[in-house]
């Protein structure tokens, strides 16, 4: 009761503190309290839990220190901050810092906040995640993909493959930290294999895009992704449901569409190849989804269930933007009722 007491501070004093208006009522904090027998300790400080704590050697205590310093380690959104484990010592936490809209594209924000061993925390540079688009690549995004759009550009043919060309090769980047993220958690070799198969296919793609965009007049930027630490495996499957389960699974939809009705020929033919390899990237994410979900709770079963959802809701989004009839007829791109109509077949025989 005494130490109950001696926190009666009007929420003034202790971490983690916030005030929703001008009232002292209205603020908040936070504190740790131990007990052992009558010895009753409070800590009100990021300094004085680190003394507590010590060496920082679990993902709790890297995530207590960060909320402690004021960093938002909390979220109920389908991207929530996570703690990944630093090659070399400590920990990292991805801070959700909000989403970013304009009139074609919304960028969810992240920061990385680094957590030593001895309990030092370390602020590094936002970056932004590709959240929302209106163009359909294809391609696997990578987590820590950095805004860049194909410019002066008047051909929207020249564009489009620079743009898909910037994913293809951002995707090889993609794909091969896919590979060291199944390794870390356990998934079999054939997994791991089929990732690594996938980053050299993009490679290929990457060449053939950029070839296609430079008979066009485009120049395809170059992809820059942000260092971002290896993720937990529910990062890991909340990334794949959307970027691979329905993401990419539109994608090698698009491409076998593209194969069939592009007035153009080296497109058709490119697309032609692209579409079967985008298949089987597909096929990898499926596998991935199968072999993780089995062994997850009801709730995180509904997790992922929810950001497919969500991701679908996007794509639907994308595909309802009127395109260029140069897109439609030499590359081969569907029409907004024709891709609503292939979204529909995905959803009744995949996302069901």
């Amino acid at each position: 009761m005494e130490a109950r007491q001696s926190l009666d501070d009007g929420g003034m004093e202790g971490f983690g503190g916030k005030c929703l208006g001008d009232a002292l009522s209205t603020c908040s904090s936070y504190y740790v309290v131990t007990t052992r027998g009558d010895d009753v300790r409070i800590f009100r400080s990021r300094d004085s839990l680190k003394q507590v704590l010590g060496a920082i050697e679990q993902a709790e205590e890297a995530a207590l220190l960060a909320f402690a310093a004021g960093y938002e380690v909390c979220s109920s959104t389908e991207a929530p901050p996570w703690v990944g484990v630093n090659p070399d010592e400590g920990f990292t936490i991805l801070e959700e810092l909000g989403v970013d809209c304009d009139q074609k594209q919304s960028w969810l924000s992240r920061k990385p906040v680094r957590i030593s061993s001895s309990g030092e925390v370390v602020e590094h540079k936002a970056f932004k995640v590709k959240y929302g688009d209106t163009g359909c690549y294809p391609g696997r995004r990578p987590v820590g993909l950095q805004e860049a759009q194909a410019e002066d550009c008047e051909d929207a043919r020249g564009a489009w493959f620079a743009n898909a060309a910037r994913l293809e090769a951002a995707s090889v980047d993609a794909f091969l930290r896919l590979r060291e993220e199944l390794a870390l958690h356990g998934a079999g070799q054939a997994l791991q294999d089929a990732a690594l198969a996938s980053a050299q296919d993009e490679v290929r793609h990457a060449e053939v895009t950029t070839r296609i965009a430079l008979r066009f007049g485009a120049v395809p930027p170059v992809p820059s992704v942000a260092d971002v630490p290896l993720r937990s495996l529910r990062e890991v499957l909340l990334d794949n449901a959307v970027e691979g389960c329905v993401r990419e699974t539109y994608s090698a939809l698009l491409a076998h569409h593209q194969a069939l009705h592009a007035e153009d020929a080296e497109i058709r033919e490119a697309m032609a190849r692209i579409a079967d390899d985008e298949t089987r990237h597909a096929g990898l994410s499926w596998d991935i989804d199968a072999w993780a979900t089995p062994n997850l709770s009801t709730e995180a079963q509904a997790v992922l269930h929810e950001a497919r959802r969500q991701a679908i809701a996007v794509l639907r989004a994308e595909v309802a933007v009127p395109l260029d009839p140069e897109l439609t007829a030499d590359a081969g791109l569907p029409s907004p009722d024709v891709a609503s109509a292939l979204l529909d077949s995905l959803e009744q025989s995949l996302w069901a």
